[in-house]
C-alpha cells in the first residue's frame, strides 16, 4: 500500500462445519443407499451402491472446492480465490464495497458459523459471499474500516438521494 495506513492481511477459509450444512442431505442419502445397498433383500442393491458412491463423490468434491476457497482482505482490495481444477481470483477494490449483510442459517446458529454477503459496485461481482466464517470473527468490522479507509484516501464520497 502506497503511503498511509498499513493493514495486515487478513486471510479466511470457510469452516468444515459449512460442508455438513451444505451437502447434509447427500451425505445422509449416501449413508441410507449404501445401508440398504449391503441388504441382499433389496431388489436392486447394487443400483443403491452406484448411487451412494456418486453422492460421495460429490461431497468430495464439495469439500475439495470448500478446502480450497480462501477470502483475503488486504488494505485495499477484497480477494476471493477458489477452483479446484482451475483457480480464479476475483478482486473487489474496498473503495466500491457499499455495504455488508451478515446471515445465519438455522444450521449455522446450531455449528456457530454465518455467512457475510459484500454489496459493492463491482461490475462483475455486485454479491459476494464469503460462507461459514466462524460466528466470532469480526469480518464486518474489519471491512468496514478498510472501506472507510480507503474512500478517504481515494476522496470518494457516497451522496444518496433519500426522500
Amino acid at each position: 500500500m502506497t503511503g498511509g495506513k498499513a493493514y495486515t492481511d487478513v486471510t479466511l477459509r470457510p469452516s468444515l462445519r459449512q460442508l455438513l450444512i451444505d451437502e447434509l442431505v447427500p451425505i445422509l442419502g449416501a449413508l441410507a443407499l449404501l445401508v440398504a445397498g449391503g441388504l441382499d433383500a433389496v431388489p436392486g442393491h447394487p443400483v443403491c451402491i452406484g448411487i451412494a458412491l456418486a453422492l460421495v463423490a460429490k461431497v468430495v468434491y464439495s469439500l475439495a472446492c470448500l478446502r480450497k476457497m480462501e477470502y483475503t482482505i488486504t488494505g485495499e482490495q477484497l480477494v476471493y480465490e477458489h477452483g479446484v481444477f482451475t483457480r480464479s481470483r476475483d478482486y473487489i477494490e474496498l473503495y466500491r464495497v457499499v455495504d455488508f449483510d451478515e446471515k445465519r442459517s438455522f444450521l449455522q446458529l446450531l455449528l456457530g458459523l454465518k455467512t457475510v454477503v459484500v454489496h459493492s459496485g463491482d461490475r462483475t461481482m455486485p454479491k459476494l459471499k464469503i460462507v461459514g466464517i466462524r460466528e466470532k470473527a469480526e469480518v464486518v468490522e474489519c471491512l468496514r474500516e478498510r472501506v472507510s479507509y480507503n474512500r478517504k484516501r481515494m476522496n470518494i464520497h457516497e451522496f444518496a438521494n433519500y426522500r
